[in-house]
């Protein structure tokens, strides 16, 4: 199961780079419920070795492109995020030390392989991949837009992705930078 697993991850951080156009120093948020993915419903069946498995599968891709990788902990830690403090390092960091029952196997998962992790209660993210409906769109940087990947589910879990956009300013007349977004 886990190689299928990791073989659906593996895509969809793939085309999401693409797709995103994301580059290095991007932070891509990711929520994931273990157990969603294990055919389960979000909070009840965390999996802590499910978690390390999908974490390294999702950093080994990320990592290869210098994207850093902001793990969204559960709704018991408020949803803070694990991330590398390189990648925020004027942020406010949060006194917390994930678990699997508090803050969820993949955040715990996160600390625990990162090099150097701290706790953030926000982040602003320039994209997002949402394992299992965990609602990450608020630490992505607006504009939010969905993405269509090829890549439905992971596991059991429903998978959403997005992407950000620069704002569009200036009504009809405005001419826009097709780079931008």
């Amino acid at each position: 199961m886990y190689s299928e697993i990791k073989k659906s991850l593996m895509l969809a951080a793939t085309e999401l780079i693409e797709k995103a156009k994301l580059k290095s120093g991007d932070i891509v948020a990711i929520g994931c419920s273990t157990s969603e993915v294990m055919g389960e419903r979000i909070g009840t069946s965390s999996v802590a070795e499910l978690g390390e498995e999908i974490y390294k599968t999702l950093a080994s891709v990320f990592d290869a492109e210098g994207i850093f990788v902001a793990a969204q902990c559960c709704e018991h830690l408020n949803r803070a995020l694990i991330v590398e403090r390189e990648a925020v390092p004027t942020a406010y960091f949060c006194n917390v030390v994930p678990q699997p029952k508090a803050g969820g196997s993949f955040a715990t998962a996160a600390y625990k392989f990162m090099k150097d992790p701290v706790a953030v209660e926000t982040i602003v993210a320039d994209a997002g991949m949402d394992i299992g409906d965990t609602l990450i769109g608020m630490h992505v940087r607006p504009v939010v837009v969905p993405l269509r990947l090829s890549v439905k589910s992971i596991g059991g879990a429903h998978l959403t992705c997005a992407r950000s956009r620069a704002k569009f300013i200036g009504g009809e007349r405005a001419h826009y930078d097709s780079e931008l977004f």
